[in-house]
């Protein structure tokens, strides 16, 4: 996946998004103040920084002055219009408040990494190949027919796998805010999902929430 750089001064904060970044296959860096984070992104390459506005020395703002084309997301407690603007002109990918999800979180960096073409096109599991390009699904060399919403659904569990979502949290990013339909659809999805792609041992449930796909 994505080497990441996050640059955040409260190490809670820092460590809960690197866990979670990790949790879904990228590699992580952490860096506490502006400084160190500018000497470090000189130094090494990556795909996307994750930075807070307000860092020890020189603020993130600062940083993103002096940084080269790395893509960068915001990360902060700074909400004001002013605030935005200011990080949007300075090149920013993306600007996300404090407190935040942390599935949002994910999903912003994913749609990031796809902007930039630093995310993996494909996700291979079990003699089972997805392409998210091409919204396909093989095994060996045969397409696996599977709907556009259980495309959806899949998308959802590998780009957030290893994370237990529940039901309720599947039915809100795989169908949309405007989807009423019962937590039962979920269930028949997963059910379908598991038989076409043989994942039976990798869609895990998990009890009285929902679902994991785990690798």
């Amino acid at each position: 996946m994505a080497e990441i750089l996050v640059v955040e001064d409260e190490e809670s904060i820092s460590d809960l998004i690197a866990n979670n970044l990790k949790l879904v296959g990228h590699h992580c860096v952490q860096i506490y103040d502006g400084p160190t984070a500018l000497e470090v992104a000189s130094k090494q390459g990556f795909d996307l920084i994750l930075m807070d506005v307000m860092l020890p020395n020189l603020s993130g703002f600062e940083v993103m002055e002096q940084l080269g084309e790395t893509p960068v997301i915001f990360l902060t407690a700074l909400d004001s219009l002013n605030d935005r603007i200011k990080g949007f002109n300075l090149g920013a990918d993306d600007y996300i408040t404090k407190p935040f999800e942390t599935l949002e979180l994910l999903a912003r960096v994913h749609a990031v990494l796809r902007r930039t073409q630093k995310n993996a096109e494909t996700f291979e599991a079990n003699g089972t190949k997805v392409s998210f390009s091409a919204r396909t699904v093989s095994r060996g060399h045969e397409c696996v027919e599977i709907t556009p919403k259980e495309f959806d659904l899949l998308e959802v569990l590998i780009m957030n796998r290893n994370i237990a979502l529940s039901r309720e949290k599947l039915l809100e990013l795989a169908w949309g805010f405007d989807y009423f339909g019962e937590t039962r659809t979920v269930d028949n999805h997963i059910q379908k999902l598991r038989a076409k792609l043989h994942w039976e041992d990798i869609i895990k449930t998990i009890y009285k929430l929902g679902y994991r796909l785990e690798i």
